[in-house]
């Protein structure tokens, strides 16, 4: 089996046909889907289609580009939802200083909220960090100085520094399709480095679409693609790969029911 640790399926080009989707990844070996939030506006779309099919889950949490849309004066509001049983981590959160779509400080504020919100709940954190590695690395160490908190580093593109610091915090790394592109040899130099035991997958549908089908909207049974190409990275079989990454899914993602 294979999980699709981080998707976004009330996204209309998922959403309009998400029986036919589900029924794909069911096909392609994924037995599980975790519904990422970006916004608390939207969180309750997110909550509806996890609560449609038994082998979705969801999170809830704000992007750090909606931080300035939604801005958090502490993580009541997270762990208010985070309280739903069918909501199994907080974020995604983080920073972009690629986009840049809200001040440095708002993503910030966000970011320090989410991480109060795993630490009080147990839940693990869903972190997005793009162009933003010092800081990044900053807040995770200092926010884990006051207490412990678990989480994984989605969509990973970073350097093996942000990788390094990820790991020794306890965190997991996750691969998207990002990882079969072509001009991807230095994150696949990375993710070659990263213990199996440590590693997750993902889609981040309907974005990033793995090579063979890239260009074309990604949806959960394209993970698969994804798994493929970490399992030649890290020089094991596919059914090795897909029975680590499961395995890390389920010590990290606690509060997710294993299919029978």
């Amino acid at each position: 089996m294979l999980v699709d640790s981080h998707c976004h399926l009330e996204y209309p080009a998922l959403a309009t046909d998400i029986e036919a989707v589900m029924a794909r990844a069911h096909a392609a070996g994924v037995g599980l889907c975790v519904s990422i939030s970006t916004k608390l506006e939207t969180f309750p779309r997110v909550r509806e289609i996890a609560g449609r099919f038994e082998n979705v889950w969801c999170s809830v949490g704000i992007h750090p580009h909606e931080a300035a849309a939604e801005p958090l004066s502490g993580a009541a509001p997270l762990i208010e939802r985070a309280a739903d049983p069918k909501v199994v981590g907080v974020g995604e959160t983080g920073l972009d200083y690629f986009y840049e779509h809200s001040p440095r400080a708002a993503q910030a504020a966000n970011f320090r909220a989410h991480i109060d919100a795993a630490r009080q709940t147990g839940l693990p954190l869903i972190v997005h960090t793009r162009d933003a590695e010092d800081d990044t690395i900053t807040i995770l160490r200092e926010e884990m100085a006051k207490g412990a908190f678990s989480g994984v580093l989605h969509c990973f593109t970073g350097s093996q520094r942000l990788a390094e610091a990820a790991l020794d915090l306890g965190f997991y790394i996750s691969a998207s399709g990002i990882i079969t592109f072509k001009k991807s040899d230095d994150l696949r130099a990375v993710f070659r480095e990263v213990p199996l035991e440590r590693l997750l997958v993902e889609t981040d549908a309907p974005y990033l679409a793995p090579a063979p089908h890239r260009g074309k909207s990604n949806e959960p049974a394209f993970v698969a693609h994804t798994a493929a190409a970490l399992a030649e990275i890290k020089g094991v079989t596919a059914e090795e790969l897909a029975r680590a990454s499961s395995e890390n899914f389920f010590r990290l993602f606690t509060k997710v029911a294993r299919p029978q």
